[in-house]
């Protein structure tokens, strides 16, 4: 009860912090202050940002390893292996798909860019300087210079994907060598404890840190440059919000069995979190709290889903590529055929899938999409100024993708167990 208490108690002033530090946010890029005092609040705000960043990242490394490495040493012992790899990479892929294809389709009946000024771009786009690599260049680089990396590396620059590769070989290992990882096992149950411990102490900061977050994203917004922009980003959150508000509580209620009025009230610390971070690996530790306290998930399978869905799963991400690609070719009066939108298709949900879980890290993956088609990618530059405004949401997307994956993923489960034991699948 009085746990309970103490939850309620973080869960209101999570939303108090975020309400004040929008109100905040805009008083400052109103001129409400004067330049001086100005200045000196966004110091302040800078400090308690810096520091509740810091720790979620110094959080995450160690989270991702153990939980990963736990979720697949237990998912042996309850004989769920094989059906939590199927399912979550099913989900993953079919999810980034139904969010490319929805991006797609939403930009071929709106058609954003088309009755855009490019001129008042040039700024931005003179001042951005493409780098010269091909799109194969980039998936080469990818799988050499991200997957298959030496642990080591991967853990001091905080390089998530080479992280849970080897996380997954380790968990592999303690499988196959039983009883003589024993000692390795209950040390990595111990270690992953205390780093649970850990992220209960840094959520009491949380309230404070997204007060300071949202303060300085919304004092650092250029409104003109957001009206310039406002039908290509009308369109952005418009497929973002049908994603999020309607594909994915959709799929949670008919695979998943789960009330999504219930899944957004349990989730939605690190919704706010994903949102005030613009980072699904800074989210993870909160996320994974939410998924273990409140939606009650196996944690094995959390352990496994949530920190491989940071890295691979990226639906807002992937739905904003297609979006954003098709709207530099209206810019340009570009009319692709069908042909050249399947190839956005397709390349959309591979690039998302190798986006790190950190902010704008969808401008790095865009390459690839536009250099699909032949498109210029210096058109990166007129996204630059509003990719970090957009990245607030499409990341809460990412991270809402994640949780109800794990979810549906823990449905199948329970499922298979009963098939198991008694011929049949539990209503």
């Amino acid at each position: 009860m009085k746990s309970s208490a103490k939850k309620d108690y973080l869960n209101r002033h999570i939303l108090i912090g975020a309400g004040v530090g929008i109100v905040f946010g805009f008083m400052l890029n109103a001129g409400m202050f004067s330049p001086d005092k100005t200045q000196t609040v966004l110091y302040v705000l800078g400090i308690v940002k810096g520091v509740f960043i810091n720790l979620l990242k110094m959080i995450v490394v160690p989270l991702v390893f153990t939980s990963i490495a736990l979720g697949i040493a237990n998912l042996r012992k309850h004989s769920a292996m094989g059906i939590v790899w199927k399912s979550t990479l099913g989900y993953f892929i079919g999810t980034s798909a139904l969010a490319v294809l929805l991006g797609l389709t939403l930009v071929n009946i709106l058609r954003p860019g088309v009755d855009t000024q490019i001129d008042i771009f040039e700024k931005d786009m003179s001042a951005y300087t493409s780098p010269d690599i091909t799109t194969s260049e980039y998936f080469s680089k990818f799988i050499n210079e991200r997957f298959f990396i030496s642990p080591v590396k991967a853990m001091a620059e905080g390089e998530i994907l080479g992280t849970i590769v080897f996380a997954i070989f380790i968990g592999i290992a303690i499988v196959k060598a039983k009883e003589k990882a024993k000692g390795i096992h209950n040390l990595l149950q111990e270690f992953f404890d205390l780093i649970m411990m850990i992220v209960g102490w840094i959520m009491r900061l949380a309230p404070w840190g997204i007060l300071a977050l949202l303060a300085i994203l919304f004092a650092s917004q250029d409104i003109r440059l957001l009206k310039s922009l406002a039908k290509f980003i009308g369109v952005v959150l418009l497929g973002t919000f049908l994603h999020g508000a309607v594909t994915l509580p959709l799929l949670l209620k008919w695979f998943g069995k789960f009330s999504p009025w219930i899944f957004f009230r349990g989730m939605k610390d690190a919704l706010i979190t994903a949102f005030s971070t613009s980072s699904s690996s800074a989210t993870l530790p909160i996320s994974l709290r939410c998924v273990d306290e409140h939606l009650k998930v196996d944690k094995d399978i959390a352990g496994f889903v949530m920190p491989l869905g940071t890295t691979i799963n990226m639906d807002g991400t992937a739905l904003y590529e297609a979006i954003a690609a098709l709207f530099v070719a209206n810019l340009i009066g570009l009319d692709l055929n069908i042909v050249s939108q399947l190839m956005i298709f397709l390349v959309a949900i591979l690039a998302s899938m190798g986006a790190p879980g950190i902010p704008s890290a969808g401008m790095v993956t865009m390459i690839p999409v536009l250099q699909s088609v032949g498109l210029p990618i210096e058109a990166i530059g007129i996204l630059i100024p509003i990719d970090r405004f957009l990245d607030t949401f499409r990341t809460m997307i990412n991270v809402e993708g994640d949780a109800i994956g794990s979810v549906i993923v823990n449905r199948y489960c329970i499922n298979k167990r009963v098939r198991n034991k008694q011929g049949k699948v539990r209503p």
